[in-house]
């Protein structure tokens, strides 16, 4: 019998495979970057063969750490960056574009155009979406009206399109040599295009925004098996793919949140915050997505509610990469220690506008309260509670929407490290932040979701048995920073407003 269940974590910036054993643990892992590509300001693409490339050769890797082969793995969970849209063509398997990013914001005049009839939220009673530059369906549109290929293919009906879990999927599954050109219900709630309650394609919604249902994968649940590996040359054997969750939906099933109420944050390129509100759609009335958090085999599906941060471990990365305050992304923390707070200094991270609650494409970034006092360190420290204010803003609409009041956030991802902003997101939030023992829940929640699918793990308390906290920070009510701090970041942020006409 397998031991193991594998999980590709296809992300913004990289592209990693990761096995895990029964108990949850991280057994191998290979991870590899891909370029970002900025052709114009506010564009953001990746290339999407590159990544495949990636796919490959860090899922061979990972096993070859290990000693281990595909006869090892009972299963392969796909998670991935959402929104981000490619089309490509069936008979060749070559992509037609670069897919287009979800931070991208080029899409910026076809939702003012939508938005004519019926506003920002003429499609949200369908979807729980606002019309935005950040889901895929505008992006669909600007690549057939924009891109020759792409209508070319569309007319010849040879193209197809994916968010990027498909693109892998149907890879994986043999490319041109019969790939299924599937995709769940997590992603597809990210497209504007899917019902909610219908969980399929919207016939008006397509033709309105006018985009062909042919292109478009079938919606399937977030744990079957939808098929097997493909390429013999890539494992050997035949290994189900069995689980496929967008990366926020997947780190909420990785932390085990399957109770109504029971919510995470995750700190990334961007930040995620998604509340469990169960077996109906909560359709937010203060700046929030309703979406699909999950939906496993023939269960009915749950939602959730999500507030959407574009610039979170981003921001570390710019101060790295742009500035050059940093050599390295671990250095921050030490650099913000050297004060003992901002100097009086916000950063409103608003590189592509602003995501919820706001929902403002004309936004841009802002450093306010300059004075010849401050220095690097305050920067550095802005730059981290820019990340914990944003989150505040998100438990606010969260409370205001469903009601329920938070007790304690479960955390994951890259910045959870930082234990400068763990606290500082305690004392803002007001209640206790809590790491998991297992930090990467991303993969780990695709991982669940292909093991349940073949009965690595049998059920929900299976999975909750593997769940344990590493470590826990409560609030200091004293700091100020949920008091006066979060006022004047609020202060902050409204100045950003409509800087672009």
């Amino acid at each position: 019998m397998a031991k193991y269940v594998g999980a590709i974590d296809q992300g913004t910036t990289s592209t990693r495979f990761m096995i895990f054993d029964h108990a949850g643990h991280v057994v191998s892992v290979s991870q590899k970057e891909h370029d970002q590509i900025f052709l114009e300001p506010g564009w953001v693409e990746h290339d999407a063969k590159q990544i495949w490339m990636n796919t490959k050769s860090v899922m061979l890797d990972a096993l070859k750490r290990k000693n281990l082969s595909g006869r090892d793995l009972a299963a392969i969970g796909i998670t991935n960056q959402r929104e981000t849209t490619v089309i490509w063509d069936k008979t060749t398997g070559e992509p037609l574009y670069n897919a287009i990013v979800w931070q991208d914001t080029r899409t910026d005049d076809i939702c003012n155009k939508l938005a004519k009839k019926g506003g920002l939220e003429r499609f949200r009673t369908q979807t729980g979406l606002p019309l935005a530059t950040y889901f895929s369906g505008p992006k669909i549109k600007w690549m057939i009206d924009n891109v020759p290929a792409v209508g070319k293919a569309v007319n010849k009906e040879t193209a197809l399109f994916g968010n990027m879990d498909t693109w892998v999927l149907w890879n994986l599954t043999g490319g041109v040599e019969g790939g299924l050109h599937l995709t769940d219900v997590t992603n597809a709630s990210r497209t504007l295009l899917m019902d909610l309650f219908t969980l399929d394609w919207d016939e008006d919604i397509l033709g309105t925004m006018g985009v062909p249902k042919e292109i478009l994968p079938q919606i399937q649940s977030s744990s079957q098996v939808y098929g097997t590996t493909g390429e013999k040359e890539l494992l050997k054997t035949k290994v189900p793919i069995a689980g496929i969750l967008g990366d926020q939906q997947a780190a909420l099933v990785g932390q085990t949140c399957f109770d109504v109420g029971e919510a995470k944050n995750t700190y990334g390129t961007g930040c995620f915050m998604l509340l469990n509100t169960g077996g109906k759609p909560v359709l937010s009335h203060n700046g929030l997505i309703t979406t699909v958090g999950y939906k496993f085999g023939e269960k009915k599906p749950v939602y959730a509610l999500e507030g959407s941060v574009a610039i979170a471990g981003a921001l570390v990365q710019w101060l790295r990469d742009n500035l050059g305050l940093i050599e390295s992304s671990a250095e921050i923390e030490g650099l913000a220690r050297t004060v003992k707070d901002n100097g009086g200094i916000y950063f409103v991270p608003a590189f592509s506008g602003l995501y919820a609650p706001y929902w403002k494409s004309t936004a841009r970034g802002l450093i306010i309260g300059l004075t010849r006092f401050i220095n690097k360190g305050h920067i550095a420290r802005a730059v981290l509670e820019s990340t914990a204010y944003q989150t505040r803003e998100i438990l606010d609409a969260m409370y205001k929407d469903s009601g329920v009041k938070l007790i304690t956030l479960k955390v994951d991802g890259g910045m959870v490290v930082n234990e400068l902003l763990m606290q500082f997101q305690a004392d803002v939030l007001g209640v206790p932040v809590v790491r998991p023992s297992v930090n990467e829940t991303t993969a780990l929640g695709a991982a669940y979701a292909a093991g349940l699918a073949v009965d690595f793990w049998r059920d929900y308390d299976d999975l909750r048995k593997n769940w344990s906290p590493d470590k826990e920070w409560r609030p200091d009510l004293k700091s100020g920073a949920g008091n006066s701090g979060y006022k004047n970041w609020l202060k902050a942020v409204k100045r950003t407003f409509d800087w672009l006409d």
